[in-house]
């Protein structure tokens, strides 16, 4: 009764706050609409070339809206100038057409990639600069940002004329899309092929949710993958060990348990978020005393269970909690859900601020069922866990096999420990578990692992062991794999199967490998401000630095938004920075700027400030990691990493977006986006 009425509470005091706070992130239009500019010609006439590219769900309106429809006009602005002369009004495809039924309103629009012109007459048999802009206004079908523009400037070659070019009157205001053409639904183009229009007519259903619905418990399952949710296994089998004496017991604390993931993480992606901000979860999950206190935790739970002692509540404690009916209980079980969310966030994070993204986009239910399908596919299996010591301790106790269960996961909490020792070594820079002292007590702890699974050693509540089951040899043989897997990691080799564990080659006291070279020519080597990165790769850890290196060597400047204890940004630099064709552009063809979010050197005192990090939210900056997020946010509005971006000459934002973990971890994507990059700045020298 007590369950019921606790969760049923818990529920109540949800849903009360997710209709209190807003579910979306800060949107700008230049993350939904992207546009590059471009110049076709032929002798003396010329087009300047548009091409729009909509994000999904988001479109841009027409140029030419009938009076009385929704929304500002987009255009295609080309400042005047005696070089050229402009030539009728702007081209553009067909729009599509859509009747709002409940706004009585006329839509006209653009989605997905299309081109927009302007036909101009060359007047100047010298080369010229042209220059204008690209106004528009984003929406999608539940709100409107708003509105923004692309300023342009484009070479254009001279020309001679051979022959008189009849003069065409222009009206600036003019478009190919006449009144009468709108009043029909149709769009003559005058320069392009007749397309058809398409009508579009979308009525709200329930589809929608399930695709969110869907797409959040196959992320759900995917985050399953993570480094960081590993740990929690073990962690959550040996709580329940003395939680659940009973198989029903074991179920009821496995149902309270997942209904706890799902609730907190509800609570922590969207209410927590919406309140503080993602980062503030982020900075938690990075800080090292919590990762040293998670460390602690582990290795008193590894040891009691390779049998040194059994923790135990004092008696006192136990009969009050009895008498309670397992109120203490509940604490716990909802303390270690909450703990999961915790440790699993850095990996997490980025997934779930996508999901809330695109959910709100959908608006209404949207974002709660996207939370509930991702927590819910974390809650199953972790449910199965925290009900497998009930159903194990309903099992004969014959034969010592569930002393090896526990001495096996006791092995396995032992050295994931380190990953949260090496985490919070990481993040205060103090090289005492660098890559190679880590990679030396993994290969320990595995390798008396496989001696103890081939019977070799006993712990001190082991049976006799007669023979060996064709399963423990199996797993025995599995582990020595592993461990003999690890040994060339220690001479410099990635390991790319764990790369997200151990600390990164540059953290190392050899970073470039056994007897190795960084690879870097000389001249990088002593160029001030630069340190050896990833992949023996020269960076620079100060954006100043790194622009000013770029704009005097004539490189685009590529910045790495990334964090010393960031996952992702290991999964990364190991299985794509690497990859043939991707490290020989980021060795010599860009400046890396890599700009630790999680860095905790102290800044100089003029330079502590106190900013807006969000509406109404001021956040002082002490640390260099403070800075680097505040610039993350602040420019791109986004706070997970790794994130990275391509500066131009004139240090501009290249447009070809943004790179990340999630849309950019297949090689082949990551180096289209590169080579996009690399076309753009040549073009704009």
């Amino acid at each position: 009764m007590q369950t019921t009425k606790f969760f049923r509470n818990l529920l109540v005091v949800l849903f009360v706050l997710l209709g209190k706070f807003s579910f979306s992130q800060i949107e700008l239009p230049e993350d939904k609409v992207k546009a590059t500019f471009s110049i076709e010609q032929n002798g003396c006439e010329a087009f300047v070339v548009a091409k729009i590219t909509c994000v999904p769900h988001w479109h841009i309106n027409a140029v030419k809206l009938p009076a009385g429809s929704f929304g500002f006009p987009s255009s295609l602005t080309v400042n005047k100038s005696a070089d050229f002369k402009l030539m009728g009004g702007t081209i553009e495809p067909k729009p599509k057409f859509l009747h709002d039924d409940m706004a009585d309103e006329d839509l006209y629009f653009h989605e997905g990639t299309f081109t927009i012109k302007q036909k101009i007459t060359i007047l100047n048999e010298k080369d010229f600069t042209l220059e204008g802009s690209f106004g528009f206004q984003t929406c999608n079908e539940v709100k409107c940002l708003p509105d923004a523009s692309y300023p342009f400037k484009l070479k254009v070659k001279g020309c001679v004329k051979d022959e008189t070019v009849i003069d065409t009157p222009v009206d600036e205001n003019s478009s190919a899309i006449t009144e009468k053409a709108v009043t029909e639904k149709v769009t003559p183009d005058v320069n392009e092929p007749t397309k058809e229009v398409v009508i579009v007519k979308e009525e709200k259903d329930n589809s929608s949710l399930w695709k969110i619905f869907i797409l959040s418990f196959l992320s759900g399952l995917a985050a399953l993958l993570t480094p960081c949710v590993f740990p929690m296994i073990p962690m959550t089998v040996s709580f329940f060990t003395k939680q659940s004496k009973t198989k029903a017991q074991g179920i009821r604390n496995a149902v309270i348990y997942g209904l706890s993931i799902i609730a907190i993480y509800i609570l922590l992606g969207t209410v927590v978020t919406a309140v503080f901000g993602s980062e503030v979860l982020n900075e938690m999950s990075t800080n090292p005393t919590f990762n040293v206190v998670f460390f602690l935790i582990l290795i008193i739970f590894a040891v009691s269970f390779l049998g040194a002692f059994e923790i135990r509540m004092p008696s006192k404690w136990v009969n009050k909690a009895d008498s309670k009916a397992d109120k203490g209980g509940l604490i716990g079980i909802f303390f270690m859900a909450l703990a999961l969310a915790l440790v699993s966030f850095s990996c997490t994070g980025p997934i779930v601020g996508t999901l809330l993204v695109q959910a709100a986009s959908e608006g209404g239910m949207a974002p709660f069922i996207g939370m509930f399908g991702f927590s819910f596919a974390l809650a199953l299996p972790f449910g199965l866990f925290a009900a497998f010591p009930g159903w194990m301790n309903t099992l004969p106790k014959s034969g010592g096999w569930l002393n090896t269960v526990k001495v096996v996961l006791g092995f396995l909490e032992l050295a994931l420990a380190f990953k949260f020792l090496s985490n919070a070594d990481l993040s205060l820079q103090t090289h005492f578990l660098e890559r190679e002292v880590f990679l030396a007590i993994w290969i320990a702890i595995f390798a008396v692992l496989a001696i103890y699974l081939f019977g070799w050693i006993r712990m001190p509540h082991d049976s006799p062991l007669e023979h060996l089951s064709v399963g423990r040899t199996a797993f025995g043989t599995l582990i020595l794999m592993f461990v003999i897997y690890m040994i060339p990691g220690m001479f410099g080799a990635p390991l790319k199967l764990i790369s997200a564990f151990p600390p990164p080659m540059s953290y190392s006291e050899s970073p470039a490998g056994f007897g190795g070279s960084t690879g870097s020519t000389t001249a990088e080597v002593h160029v001030e401000g630069m340190h050896l990165g990833p992949q023996n790769i020269q960076v620079f850890h100060d954006f100043d630095q790194a622009k000013a290196y770029a704009e005097k060597v004539g490189k685009p400047l590529f910045v790495d938004f990334t964090g010393h204890n960031c996952v992702n940004c290991r999964k990364m630099e190991q299985s794509v920075w690497g990859e043939p064709g991707i490290i020989d552009i980021l060795k010599n063809d860009v400046i890396i700027a890599s700009l630790h979010v999680d860095e905790r050197i102290d800044l100089p005192k003029d330079e502590i400030v106190t900013v807006e990090i969000a509406p109404g939210r001021m956040k002082t900056l002490k640390t260099t990691g403070d800075k680097w997020m505040y610039k993350q946010i602040s420019q791109y509005k986004v706070t997970a990493q790794p994130y990275y971006v391509m500066i131009g000459p004139n240090g501009e934002d290249l447009t070809n977006g943004s790179a990340d973990y999630e849309h950019h971890s297949n090689p082949s994507d990551f180096k289209k986006w590169l080579d996009e990059g690399l076309n753009l700045y040549e073009k704009a020298k």
